[in-house]
C-alpha cells in the first residue's frame, strides 16, 4: 500500500507577511502553492498511491474567491480519475471558511466530521483512517484522545491537524503528545 501525506498547503494565502519587504515576489509565492498541489497530484498519480491524506489547512482562512475551491476540486478530480482516494481533515485555518463547508468535492474525497471523531475504513486496502476536523479556529482540547479504537486487521492512521506539545515557537492548537 502506498500513501501520500501533506498538510498546510494554505492555497491562495495572501501572504501578508511579505508586504513588509519591498519588492518581495508575493505573487510568485502565491502561484507556487498552486504548483505544489499540482505537483503533489502528479506525484500521487505517477507513483500509483492508494490514498492521499491531507492533515488540514488546505485553505487559508475565509477565502472569498470561489476559484480557490474550484482549483482544489479540479485537483481532487484528477485523483479520482486515477482511482486515488483522499481523506482530509479541516485545520484551524480551514475552520474559518464559510465557502469550504458548501464546496462539493468528488466522491473519492472523504472529509472528516468537525463534530466528532470518526473512522473511514477501506477494507480492500486493510486501511482505517481515524480523523476529526476543526469546527472553529481555536481548538485547545486534545482531539486525539477521543479518536476511535484501532480496527483489528487494518493499518490504523490517526489524521489530525495539531501542534505537538512542547514544540517551541508555534501556536498551540489541538495539542497532543507523541505518547
Amino acid at each position: 500500500m502506498k500513501l501520500l501525506h501533506a498538510a498546510d498547503l494554505h492555497i491562495d494565502s495572501p501572504l501578508r507577511g511579505l508586504s513588509r519587504y519591498p519588492g518581495a515576489p508575493a505573487e510568485e509565492f502565491r502561484s507556487a502553492v498552486r504548483r505544489a498541489l499540482e505537483n503533489l497530484v502528479d506525484l500521487a498519480v505517477h507513483e500509483g498511491v492508494d490514498a492521499v491524506l491531507l492533515a488540514g489547512d488546505v485553505y487559508d482562512g475565509d477565502w472569498k474567491d470561489y476559484r480557490t475551491g474550484l482549483f482544489f476540486g479540479a485537483q481532487m478530480q484528477r485523483l479520482r480519475e486515477a482511482d486515488i482516494r483522499v481523506c482530509m481533515v479541516a485545520g484551524n485555518h480551514d475552520a474559518q471558511s464559510k465557502i469550504t463547508k458548501e464546496l462539493r468535492l468528488p466522491e473519492n474525497v472523504h472529509r472528516f466530521s468537525t463534530a466528532q471523531p470518526e473512522t473511514k475504513e477501506y477494507e480492500d486496502l486493510g486501511l482505517a483512517v481515524h480523523g476529526q476536523g476543526f469546527a472553529e479556529r481555536d481548538v485547545t482540547d486534545n482531539l486525539a484522545l477521543a479518536y476511535p479504537k484501532a480496527r483489528d486487521g487494518c493499518l490504523n492512521i490517526g489524521l489530525l491537524h495539531t501542534a505537538l506539545e512542547g514544540a517551541d515557537g508555534h501556536d498551540t492548537y489541538a495539542p497532543c503528545r507523541v505518547d
